[in-house]
């Protein structure tokens, strides 16, 4: 659970769950952070990045097995999760709660 300066039921509140992660998701550098506009943000790498384009231009031409769509919704979510982290952080932020900028 994402804890900062006594916010720690937010998740809980919005309902926000990452169940699991796809089994082709590389454990390593599959997430990466960046400092944009003095806030720190988490973003998918560009391996993923690339991984997930290739899934959804076969979605659209050919289909995907029900195992490709499975990692599809699984990226979804991670996506999802990793937006609504980075909305916390970036309002926390503005709101004065969380000294990321220097």
């Amino acid at each position: 659970m994402l804890q900062y300066q006594g916010h720690s039921a937010i998740l809980d509140e919005m309902n926000v769950t990452l169940n699991s992660l796809p089994q082709t998701l590389p454990r390593e550098n599959a997430v990466e952070l960046v400092l944009q506009d003095g806030v720190i943000v988490f973003r998918v790498s560009p391996m993923v990045q690339n991984q997930i384009e290739e899934l959804v231009e076969r979605q659209k031409t050919a289909g995907l097995s029900p195992h490709e769509e499975n990692e599809l919704d699984a990226f979804e979510e991670i996506d999802d999760y990793l937006s609504h982290v980075n909305r916390l952080i970036r309002n926390s932020n503005e709101n004065g709660e969380v000294g990321l900028v220097s």
